[in-house]
């Protein structure tokens, strides 16, 4: 996390937007999670069941992936109710990563999920199982229902949080499942060809992928403290230099704590110190007008501060500051 204070004591000040979710957002979110858990973990019962009785690889797949998404959702509820809590001493941001490494954890163990499910399907080509075509049907569309039933608990409290995001990638991944079993048992019970089944589930396994690797880069950009895909940080940088009375700007870093809020800090060097207070607040208002960041910290250099620097020739304060 980058440490906003500074070894000398030239005037630095930052906005007073704390870039924390509301007690509303995510009380809501963790609502809708617990609503979503009872419903997943309550079907993967009947539809595992069913999928043994069917001997439908694709229904089978679809109940452990609903086992699965439910220990994920529960993650992912934990970490919305950690996320509430408010900074500290000792956890400056407060908690709100910890949705992160949720969503990081969550993507990680759809790879594999989708490992084990490509797997099995691969045998199930070289040596086809016969499957039970109408029953599979039957339980497939109740599990279709289930599942936007809980797809759509969730939108409600989407938001983009990415925690939130990987609980929906689960449930999505469980919602094409359903899709797949149902189509395998519709085409089986037509044709008697079993090897749908398994090639469905290869099909469903590469969307899934897709959508994991995606989050997972996501979820490690933020880990990782990168400039967010969404920000042009040169054409930020080069805005900010041309507001009237900044002269240049270095230093500059844009990161997010959970993938949505941005935070920025920045040196301005800056033609004149009583000008400060009008361009701090020209700064900030450009920032969160144009390029949307909610929490900024902004150390301005004034010719006098860069005289005194040069003066007393301090390596550590120079480094720090170019």
């Amino acid at each position: 996390m980058h440490d906003h204070s500074h070894a000398h004591h030239h005037d630095h000040t930052h906005s007073h937007d704390e870039a924390a979710p509301t007690h509303a957002e995510a009380g809501r979110r963790a609502r809708a999670l617990a609503i979503a858990i009872v419903i997943t973990f309550l079907f993967a019962a009947v539809e595992a069941v069913g999928g043994w009785w069917a001997g439908s690889l694709a229904l089978l797949g679809d109940a452990g992936h609903m086992v699965t998404d439910s220990g994920a959702l529960l993650l992912s509820f934990i970490a919305a109710r950690l996320a509430q809590r408010p900074p500290s001493a000792s956890m400056s941001y407060g908690w709100r990563r910890a949705e992160v490494l949720a969503a990081l954890i969550n993507a990680l163990f759809m790879l594999l999920v989708v490992g084990a499910l490509v797997g099995t399907a691969i045998e199930r080509l070289q040596t086809p199982v016969a499957v039970q075509g109408g029953a599979v049907m039957v339980i497939a569309a109740i599990g279709l229902l289930v599942n936007l039933l809980v797809l759509w608990q969730l939108h409600g409290a989407h938001s983009h949080a990415l925690n939130m995001r990987g609980a929906v990638l689960h449930v999505i991944g469980d919602l094409l499942g359903s899709v797949a079993a149902l189509l395998s048992g519709l085409i089986v019970w037509l044709t008697d060809w079993h090897r749908i089944d398994p090639l469905l589930t290869l099909l469903i396994c590469s969307l899934i992928l897709v959508s994991a690797l995606r989050l997972l880069r996501d979820a490690g950009g933020v880990l990782m403290e990168a400039t967010p895909a969404k920000v042009d940080l040169e054409a930020l940088r080069g805005g900010l230099s041309d507001l009237p009375g900044i002269e240049a700007v270095h230093d500059l870093h844009v990161w997010t704590l959970a993938g949505d809020r941005l935070l920025l800090s920045a040196h301005l060097a800056i033609e004149d110190d009583a000008q400060w207070p009008e361009l701090l607040i020209q700064a900030q208002r450009w920032l969160r007008d144009q390029h949307g960041v909610s929490h900024a910290t902004l150390q301005p250099e004034s010719p006098r501060y860069r005289q005194v620097l040069r003066e007393v020739g301090d390596e550590v304060l120079d480094d720090h500051c170019h």
